[in-house]
């Protein structure tokens, strides 16, 4: 069947068109499949191919020069019995960077140490770029880096701000934002987890714009 936003499709241009809207506006794919009256089967492999697309639409963060917020969490069962600490149990690991009036960058990590967490900014942020981070020791060495406006909050209690202009505000908000929108999936398999991550990062960057204009566009130069 043709269909210009889908290689080899066997459902209608129409049909498809009605699969992204209604996966724009954030719908399960069980509940998209009861809408669209299709194969359960379908719908799956049509959002699973569309949230690799995604991915590959959010390689990198829009800029490597401004002031960035740098923070990392962990995602999975809330307690683990046994297991205590950062990234205890299952949970997995992911780092984000934020800039200040624009957008948010995650990657999944092995582990929050210095090592790792260095390599992604010196990767993603401009050596003369502000940083927040907070008192993690996994922030140590980014001034001997070069990174000399490496600014550090020291919060408690849920306080997340200095006083002074430098806060983790704008990273903690999207961390809220993921894992209220995480939680409506009922569990994750581990192999999708980097494809809802990177779904949530999109639809973070680009809130308040058409998410379904943005997504056909993209199908149309590029069919999936």
């Amino acid at each position: 069947m043709k269909n210009k936003y889908v290689n080899r499709s066997k459902i209608s241009e129409t049909k498809f068109r009605q699969i992204v809207k209604l996966f724009s506006l954030d719908l399960t794919a069980t509940q998209i499949t009861e809408i669209v009256g299709l194969n359960p089967k379908t719908v799956d492999l049509l959002i699973n191919k569309i949230r690799a697309r995604i991915l590959l639409m959010s390689k990198s963060s829009d800029s490597t020069n401004g002031v960035f917020e740098a923070d990392e969490s962990y995602f999975g069962p809330r307690r683990v019995k046994g297991k205590r600490g950062r990234g205890a149990g299952s949970k997995t690991i992911v780092f984000g960077l934020y800039k200040r009036d624009g957008k948010v960058y995650t990657e999944i990590v092995s582990n929050a140490k210095a090592k790792t967490l260095q390599a992604i900014i010196r990767g993603q942020v401009d050596i003369e770029s502000v940083i927040n981070t907070d008192a993690w020791r996994g922030y140590d060495g980014l001034v001997d880096m070069g990174y000399e406006k490496h600014y550090r909050v020291k919060h408690g209690k849920g306080e997340w701000s200095d006083g002074s202009g430098n806060h983790i505000n704008g990273i903690e908000s999207f961390w809220g934002y993921a894992k209220h929108r995480l939680n409506k999936f009922k569990g994750i398999p581990r192999n999708k987890f980097d494809l809802h991550l990177k779904e949530t990062e999109f639809r973070f960057n680009n809130r308040g714009q058409d998410i379904y204009a943005i997504l056909l566009k993209d199908f149309r130069s590029h069919p999936l």
